[in-house]
């Protein structure tokens, strides 16, 4: 396998894990949503976020599928999903993180949805026809992703004292885990060159909600990463082994 595709197919399975693991622990809220109509908004967003997976999981299989080095058996969006361990996972460290309370969750997926629409914008514009078409149908949803968690930003942050608490809790804890998504890994410095350029645009757009919510930006901190690189915190594993348990049980199970 040559460097340029290893690097495509790391990429790859780093945007397909990341939206994955999101989805996940979004889908933790169904049928435990505040209200019956946001328990069923953020459901959908855990399957847009998983049907966006799924895109960049088949495109993965094909890359690895067709390089030159493998002799296993053929990769597929279901083996990349539920029979690779912990340490070959490369989603952001951000989206591994328990879901707290209602706040902590919003604020986590309005961290992350400032950054896709930002990195997916990027991708269209990309080398890669494949990954440009992908970004292409889910931004579509991640429009609908920022305007959702952003009302819920403003508010809470503009609402109740205990409301404007609670997320400023939530700033404190998720903070340090964005500094992520602006280092880049080995396999993105070639394939996404402007991963560095968006953080002004993101922090940008961050600013201009949370004084909308009343809010404050935090100091500087130290910043985790780790996360695309394999290295996780402890939440990680116990997301996999109850996502995979059935495929391991059973491997090979279909409806």
């Amino acid at each position: 396998m040559d460097k340029t595709t290893d690097q495509l197919i790391n990429y790859t399975l780093h945007l397909a894990d990341t939206t994955l693991i999101l989805a996940q622990r979004n889908a933790e809220w169904c049928a435990h949503g505040p209200i019956l109509e946001q328990d069923i908004a953020i459901t959908n967003i855990s399957l847009d976020l998983l049907g966006q997976s799924r895109n960049f999981y088949q495109y993965a299989a094909v890359l690895i599928n067709q390089s030159a080095s493998h002799q296993n058996k053929p990769a597929t969006e279901d083996s990349l999903a539920y029979l690779r361990n912990e340490r070959e996972f490369k989603n952001l460290l951000l989206t591994e993180l328990p879901n707290g309370d209602w706040a902590q969750t919003v604020l986590k997926q309005f961290f992350f949805s400032v950054f896709q629409s930002l990195q997916y914008e990027q991708l269209l514009s990309g080398s890669d026809e494949q990954l440009a078409a992908i970004a292409e149908k889910s931004l579509k949803e991640i429009t609908y992703h920022l305007r959702w968690t952003s009302e819920w930003v403003i508010r809470l942050g503009d609402g109740t004292d205990e409301s404007h608490e609670r997320i400023n809790k939530a700033i404190e804890f998720l903070w340090e885990y964005t500094g992520e998504f602006f280092i880049p890994a080995d396999y993105e410095k070639n394939i996404e060159p402007g991963i560095t350029v968006i953080k002004e645009k993101w922090l940008q757009k961050i600013k201009e909600v949370f004084e909308e919510a009343t809010l404050s930006l935090p100091g500087d901190v130290y910043m985790q990463t780790g996360g695309k690189q394999g290295i996780h915190t402890e939440h990680l594993g116990y997301i996999l082994a109850e996502m995979q348990s059935l495929q391991r049980t059973y491997p090979g199970a279909e409806w």
